[in-house]
């Protein structure tokens, strides 16, 4: 057998932040979620000898997506931006990475569930 490609997809991440172009967005807050798709290069060891060095430990991509949306920005494309680009810079392994955050119940005046930016990135 030969592995051809590795993904890990982490789905559904909640947020509390403030972001929003609306000054009244910033203040208040509002609840979001990310989902993000990544793919390693290569991840042998983690597949062959269950070694977390083969792979990433979703337990830090959480705290980086954490941090980055504790810094609150008027665009969710900016954020999702910030979020790859540290990605990239955190986790050698990762060749292309694909993110979805979502502002759940923006304030449109309209019935919806959410209003997503969706990026991917490759190294």
């Amino acid at each position: 057998m030969r592995i051809t490609q590795t993904e890990i997809h982490l789905e559904g991440f909640r947020f509390y932040a403030y972001h929003g172009v609306l000054e009244q967005e910033r203040k208040v807050g509002g609840e979001y979620t990310i989902d993000l798709f990544l793919s390693l290069s290569d991840a042998t060891s983690a597949i062959a000898d269950d070694d977390l060095d083969g792979t990433v430990n979703y337990a830090e991509v959480y705290d980086l997506l954490k941090r980055e949306m504790e810094v609150p920005s008027a665009l969710l494309e900016h954020v999702c931006g910030r979020m790859l680009q540290a990605l990239f810079d955190t986790f050698s392994l990762i060749v292309k990475a694909q993110i979805k955050l979502c502002k759940v119940n923006p304030p449109l005046g309209a019935a919806c569930d959410g209003c997503s930016a969706v990026l991917t990135a490759e190294r």
